[in-house]
């Protein structure tokens, strides 16, 4: 027996898709397209089924009219005519959301690529597409994924970034829609102590402690910091130069002596990567792994809040502190707008408050002492009796 045509679109490559049962309990095979990828019921089953109820109707002698019987049968022809009007109407639902799913978001992923999209923003935007469709929301309908969207528990940050990555899918294939209105919440981050930080550095692996320790010096993004290679570090002159990502401004930084003994140490010192771990969802995990031990074994739960990005704000947040230049933390940070930046002097003020900041005093009586102290991070603040007084925070 022949496989059936498609209703759709003709084609007669259909796979077997389960059975259906009838209202007289008689399974029916059921069919799906591998072109259009439509789900229907073999045309000849049908019109079998459809035969046997007609000749099943009893009629009775003219003048008794019809019997019990053909009652029912004239139901079940009548049931079997409003579903098939029912699976006419629902065509075009049915085409749109059976679509191939992957097709679709391999060629969003593809026209993002050439778009000239980061690879980070393409894995972020393709994984959000597969969770509206997987959520019930046809693509090719906005009103749909309007309701998918308004429907989900998510925050306020993700809706928006919801509705920017359908904008994009509609970009692609020419569509137009009437974008829902979701404005984030901006929420202060989290600061942790300096010996807290220390605790994750101290606690974790070699790699991971490594890493970290780079994070706490420079500020730099996690991303920054995964992708760095050996030719980007100058053993001599202690520095460090940095490929920006996210549209940030290059920079380089001096680093301490401890910082290169902790990268000297690893392994992989061949011209490539530095870390490994395949890639940074890998070194993530591995650090949620071992700050999950080490909340536990210190007893400090706080350090649950710490992630990668945390380091990047405790550095802005101190080097504003230690000399109140917002420009210098904006070019620290890779920032091109200084709207960015500015919320490290909010978290600066709620932080230290004004007027109950603890220093550290010493005095210098000659230029050596003068410039240890220099280099020591303290600075000047005048010159009584010949003596010069510094300062530094605590």
């Amino acid at each position: 027996m022949k496989p059936p045509a498609c209703p759709l679109c003709g084609s007669t490559k259909v796979w077997r898709d389960g059975t259906r049962r009838t209202r007289s309990g008689r399974r029916i095979q059921r069919y799906l397209c591998r072109d259009c990828g439509f789900r229907f019921t073999d045309p000849r089953q049908r019109l079998k089924a459809h035969n046997r109820i007609i000749d099943s109707a009893e009629y009775a002698s003219p003048d008794k009219g019809w019997t019990s019987g053909s009652k029912n049968s004239a139901k079940a022809v009548g049931a079997l005519r409003r579903e098939e009007e029912s699976r006419k109407a629902g065509l075009r639902e049915a085409t749109t959301t059976t679509t191939d799913l992957k097709s679709i978001l391999f060629n969003f992923a593809w026209w993002m690529k050439k778009q000239g999209y980061a690879d980070s923003t393409i894995t972020y935007r393709v994984k959000l597409l597969r969770v509206l469709a997987k959520r019930g929301a046809d693509l090719y309908n906005p009103e749909s994924v309007k309701d998918v969207i308004a429907r989900q528990e998510w925050s306020l940050a993700r809706k928006e970034n919801a509705v920017i990555t359908y904008t994009t899918f509609l970009r692609m294939i020419g569509g137009k829609w009437d974008p829902p209105i979701y404005k984030r919440v901006e929420k202060l981050p989290f600061i942790p102590f300096e010996h807290e930080l220390d605790d994750l550095i101290a606690g974790c692996s070699r790699p991971i402690s490594a890493f970290l320790q780079l994070l706490k010096e420079t500020g730099m993004r996690a991303g920054e910091a995964y992708r760095l290679r050996w030719r980007d570090i100058d053993l001599e002159r202690k520095t460090i130069t940095v490929t920006p990502e996210k549209g940030s401004n290059p920079r380089i930084f001096k680093v301490s002596n401890k910082l290169l003994n902790m990268l000297v140490t690893l392994k992989n010192k061949d011209g490539g990567s530095i870390f490994g771990y395949g890639s940074i969802k890998g070194l993530r995990r591995t650090f949620e792994r071992q700050r999950r031990r080490l909340a536990i074994k210190l007893g400090n739960p706080r350090l649950q809040r710490i992630t990668f990005h945390t380091f990047r704000h405790w550095k802005a947040t101190m080097e504003y502190h230690r000399t109140k230049d917002i420009v210098h933390v904006m070019r620290l940070l890779g920032h091109k707008n200084i709207k960015n930046t500015l919320i490290y002097i909010q978290l600066e003020e709620a932080l230290f408050k004004r007027g109950d900041d603890e220093f550290i005093c010493k005095t210098a009586k000659c230029l050596e002492e003068a410039k240890q102290l220099v280099e020591a991070g303290f600075d000047y603040v005048c010159e009584i009796e010949g003596v010069k007084l510094f300062r530094k925070r605590k």
